[in-house]
């Protein structure tokens, strides 16, 4: 049984309390922290089998008995709480990005080389059933040689203005999943990103110098042709679609909803709309990303996302964003030259 610890218990963080708590077998939740952390809170995660609750998170951090911490508070402490945690020699699941800052990157790839400690990024959507059916189809060459990627992602309804401002921007919030949702599916490394962005949903958005509509395209390691589109607001709920057309096929898959049915009858053919958002349609998955978590733990293997690939979409994330300011295609290489990666 590994012994864990939660540090944020905000809304991601009590996605993984209540799917360690009821889908992930051999980890225990010892203690959850958060400085914030409000009584009502603290009474709900003991109501899950959480042994401990505190505002103070370095409790985890020195705590011998817990063996792996999951950072799941606000994305300017990841990367300094990820150091603090492989320093006491603590296996780490971060919350996606590690950072938006490179260096801040380096360092915790630093602090993990000459450790055998495991450390994952949280990039849930792999672990999704129907995104897993797909990249398992072009892994074993059902579709032949790739040659167009199309991945939708679409929010339901935009956030709110102050997270927009400490969020990174849309292509480092919102795309970086579709960045590495394009290598996973691809099975390679992109190399050159070009965007088409707008602001078209909120005024506000734009103010706040982000975008809230955009066309990504990228050229794949492997030659593909990889085609995103984002949207903060889809009228009719969470739309999160892929596909990858090759040589000898195709592979696609739609949005998941309540049921199959659909109605047919004088007013013309009606079924579900998609699930509403993030936490209807992957709560599965991440339950399943937690488990690879601890069984690479307890098995002394590698993490299936591991801080590579971590990095990397960040490193597209912050192409797109010059792309999109500078009106041209923007190669991969050339923000690893400036970043020194």
């Amino acid at each position: 049984m590994v012994k864990v610890g939660i540090i944020g218990a905000g809304r991601i963080g009590r996605v993984h309390i209540t799917s360690i708590s009821t889908r992930v077998r051999d980890a225990q939740i010892k203690t959850v922290a958060d400085p914030f952390l409000s009584e009502e809170t603290a009474a709900w995660a003991k109501s899950m089998g959480v042994e401990h609750t505190s505002k103070d998170y370095t409790e985890i951090i020195n705590d011998p008995e817990i063996d792996a911490v999951l950072i799941c508070s606000s994305t300017d402490t990841h990367s300094p709480i990820s150091l603090e945690a492989i320093r006491a020699g603590k296996h780490v699941f971060c919350e996606k990005p590690i950072d938006h800052d490179v260096e801040k990157i380096k360092e915790v790839i630093s602090a993990l080389e000459g450790t055998n400690l495991k450390y994952q990024v949280g990039f849930n959507r792999r672990f999704d059933h129907n995104f897993e059916a797909v990249q398992r189809a072009v892994a074993a060459g059902k579709v032949g040689r790739p040659q167009i990627i199309k991945i939708t992602s679409r929010d339901p309804e935009p956030p709110g203005i102050d997270y927009v401002k400490v969020s990174g921007g849309m292509f480092l919030d919102m795309t970086i999943h579709d960045f590495d949702m394009v290598r996973f599916l691809a099975g390679c490394d992109a190399t050159e990103v070009y965007v088409q962005g707008a602001n078209l949903v909120d005024p506000a958005i734009g103010e706040a110098g982000d975008v809230d509509t955009a066309v990504i395209t990228l050229q794949m390691e492997n030659g593909a042709i990889a085609v995103i589109d984002n949207c903060r607001k889809a009228v009719y709920g969470y739309d999160q679609r892929a596909e990858v057309f090759g040589s000898v096929g195709m592979a696609a898959v739609g949005n998941d909803s309540q049921s199959s049915a659909v109605i047919t009858n004088s007013d013309g053919v009606t079924g579900e709309k998609p699930l509403f958002f993030f936490l209807e349609r992957y709560m599965d998955a991440y339950g399943k990303e937690i488990g690879a978590f601890i069984d690479a733990i307890e098995n002394n293997k590698e993490t299936p996302v591991n801080v590579m690939d971590g990095l990397k979409p960040v490193l597209m994330g912050l192409a797109a964003r010059k792309s999109y300011e500078e009106h041209r295609p923007v190669k991969i290489s050339e923000i690893e030259e400036e970043k020194n990666v």
